[in-house]
């Protein structure tokens, strides 16, 4: 017996942490099982896509104590143990190259692959420093830029999040071309300059699985592989090979400066965009002596104007910009006002924040 009166919830929860990198449909048939090792009173969950492994433990009481290893299809594991009443005892057993699930008075028999076919991903981590941050602060850090990675972009090394350890400070940057955001949180210890780029989907994973606490994170990077240590689990991926747009360049420095409250030119936009043309997504921003405009139509010859006042005392600018763009940046700032900083009509917006000095985000003009 693999597994002998387990709670269902026990059995669930490891599960739907590494089963966000299963996909259905893999050219291996084995990247869809998960690996489950009963390692004398532990169990360990296993899931890769060959770019991304995620692995977690969880204590089994004494009576399920051997040394065992099954692969099972992930997402019908988790169907059937999340679909059975609660407080369900569950077993399993391995029989004839099938797994069979026995809870209550339900049976499942499902196939099975060999474990020992299962494809691990080597460590690639010799003498690497650890970084160790709150996870916390590395989740806050990864939500406040991860908006801006490109999606599958031909540029690869913009489907991703650079990462930079440097001196004190963690900084992470994203970008897909049309806008980029920037954040740093401090760190323990002093590092020498090192960097990567970790992909899209082990970011995304990165942000579900972290926790809102102070409970420490440790990262670790070479120039093949990164690995996250935190809670009981462990996430090693492969680094995106490539080099990153120089950031510091893309960020600019300007003069005019619009403090305006956050939510209130947040529902601006909001309502702005409901009548912007559809592809485009396009709103134009009209500075005048203290006010600024925002005007958006479509193609329908149908149009929205905001009124919003404000400091300014410069040249009249009139300006576009993507609105989804610029709500995406409003949505991931905390703090009562946003400043949006202008140079001319033909250059990017930069918004930034007094509650988080680090924190930077720049979207660049389109033509409306």
């Amino acid at each position: 017996m693999f597994i002998k009166n387990l709670d269902k919830e026990i059995l669930l929860k490891p599960l739907q942490i590494v089963i966000g990198i299963v996909e259905k449909k893999q050219t291996l048939p084995i990247l869809s099982n998960v690996l489950i090792e009963n390692l004398n009173g532990k169990l360990r969950f296993t899931a890769t896509d060959l770019e991304i492994q995620i692995t977690t433990t969880i204590d089994i009481d004494p009576e399920n104590r051997q040394n065992e290893a099954i692969t099972v299809s992930g997402k019908k594991l988790q169907e059937i143990l999340r679909i059975l009443p609660d407080q369900s005892k569950v077993s399993i057993e391995l029989k004839d190259n099938k797994v069979q699930i026995n809870a209550n008075k339900s049976r499942f028999s499902l196939q099975t692959l060999p474990s020992q076919d299962f494809p691990k991903l080597n460590s690639q981590l010799e003498n690497t420093r650890k970084i160790v941050l709150a996870q916390k602060e590395l989740k806050s850090l990864l939500l406040s830029v991860q908006y801006a990675m490109a999606q599958q972009d031909v540029r690869y090394y913009l489907n991703g999040v650079l990462l930079i350890a440097e001196g004190n400070k963690l900084k992470a940057v994203a970008t897909d071309g049309h806008r980029l955001a920037y954040n740093a949180k401090s760190i323990k210890d002093n590092f020498e300059k090192q960097e990567i780029i970790l992909p899209r989907k082990a970011i995304i994973e990165l942000s579900k699985l972290l926790t809102d606490t102070d409970e420490n994170i440790e990262l670790e990077f070479s120039q093949q592989q990164a690995k996250a240590t935190f809670s009981d689990i462990t996430l090693v991926t492969k680094v995106i090979d490539g080099k990153f747009p120089d950031y510091e360049r893309v960020i600019p420095k300007y003069d005019t400066h619009l403090n305006l409250n956050r939510i209130l030119i947040q529902q601006a936009l909001q309502r702005a965009a409901i009548l912007s043309n559809e592809k485009f997504r396009g709103v134009r921003f009209v500075m005048t002596e203290k006010n600024l405009s925002i005007i958006s139509s479509n193609s329908e010859q149908e149009e929205a104007q905001e009124e919003i006042e404000t400091n300014y005392h410069g040249e009249a600018i009139d300006v576009g910009f993507n609105v989804n763009y610029l709500i995406d940046g409003l949505n991931n700032i905390s703090g009562e006002n946003a400043t949006f900083s202008f140079g001319d009509p033909n250059s990017s917006v930069l918004i930034t924040t007094e509650e988080n000095q680090e924190f930077r985000y720049v979207v660049m003009p389109m033509r409306i």
